[in-house]
């Protein structure tokens, strides 16, 4: 059996953003298409942690949902265990499902609010047939006991549980297929920092005694920094750098996630040397030509705003761009 889990491979998913038709030909328009993903590749390891980061419109989500087969690619391939998810036959494709889940951002927005927790956590038992129905209640109580919770509270709803506790229903929700391969799309930031901590714990443990493979989608560095074994950095939906957690916060080589990291907080104060303009990132309909970040670079050359750079190999990082 092969180290990788999860094989991503030319990735990319267009989005058609064009007005309706009558309104495109009166007004003389042509048709719009946001580029969301463009050629992404990277491989997951069985047991391990793959983080992707990122400013806000990079692409993060839409690859996670690519990933669980919520949204088709365009081109590319998802492959697990070297099935395509997305070519994959009726059966092939609902035995992956099984092993892929997904812990989302809002654990309120992705809870039903009318249905009990047991009745939550037990569904994909009941969607998998993976065990009777007599013995549903029996593996929800372990489960919640598992993340942390009570058998008791089983038979309350969402709303009568704090944030860090909605979260970790969603985990035990996911748990319940018997996953190898969990996608998770920023499950800690809309909680407060003293429970993030409590449910990244939670997921580390869970990864150590149940052998789980995370995709972790985050802004935050810190929890990059404490969760990820690699990196990906995604810009304007490309990868422009991977490396292991060590070589990315020690040596950074594309200048995109340098500055990403001299823009995370410390506490000792904000002393870094940035390495580019800032600015907002450009609009993913109307990309910059050749390198996307050139126009926020300090270091870009006229090549940087004509052709996209190719990946090259330094140690442990690949990364996309024309400095040495």
């Amino acid at each position: 059996m092969s180290d990788v889990l999860v094989k991503i491979a030319g990735l990319t998913r267009h989005f058609d953003v064009s007005k309706p038709l009558l309104n495109r030909v009166l007004q003389r328009e042509g048709r719009k298409i946001l580029t969301a993903v463009e050629d992404v590749n990277f491989e997951i390891e069985r047991g391990s942690t793959y983080a992707l980061v990122g400013e806000s419109g990079s692409g993060k989500s839409t690859i996670a949902k690519m990933l669980v087969g919520l949204v088709q690619p365009t081109s590319g391939s998802v492959l697990i265990d070297d099935v395509n998810l997305a070519s994959a036959s009726d059966e092939s494709a609902a035995k992956l499902r099984q092993r892929i889940q997904m812990i989302f951002q809002d654990p309120f927005a992705s809870l039903n609010p009318r249905w009990r927790v047991r009745e939550i956590v037990g569904e994909p038992y009941a969607a998998f047939n993976k065990v009777s129905t007599a013995e549903i209640s029996l593996r929800v109580d372990e489960l919640l006991e598992k993340v942390g919770m009570s058998s008791r509270d089983a038979m309350k709803y969402p709303h009568e549980f704090s944030g860090g506790q909605r979260q970790r229903i969603g985990i035990a929700r996911a748990l319940s297929s018997d996953p190898e391969f969990i996608v998770c799309d920023e499950p800690t930031s809309a909680l407060d920092v003293s429970v993030q901590a409590q449910v990244l714990n939670l997921m580390r443990d869970l990864q150590s005694s149940l052998g789980l493979t995370y995709l972790f989608i985050t802004h935050d560095l810190a929890v990059v920094r404490y969760m990820a074994d690699q990196v990906g950095v995604l810009y304007l939906g490309r990868l422009v750098e991977h490396a292991s957690r060590v070589a990315l916060f020690q040596n950074p080589k594309h200048p995109y996630t340098k500055m990403l990291l001299d823009s995370a907080p410390r506490l000792d104060g904000f002393d870094r040397v940035h390495e580019s303009n800032g600015g907002e990132i450009p609009d993913p309909i109307n990309r910059p030509v050749g390198c996307h970040f050139h126009p926020r670079c300090e270091h870009a050359t006229l090549q940087c705003k004509s052709t996209s750079p190719p990946f090259k190999r330094d140690g442990s990082s690949v990364y996309a761009c024309y400095l040495d």
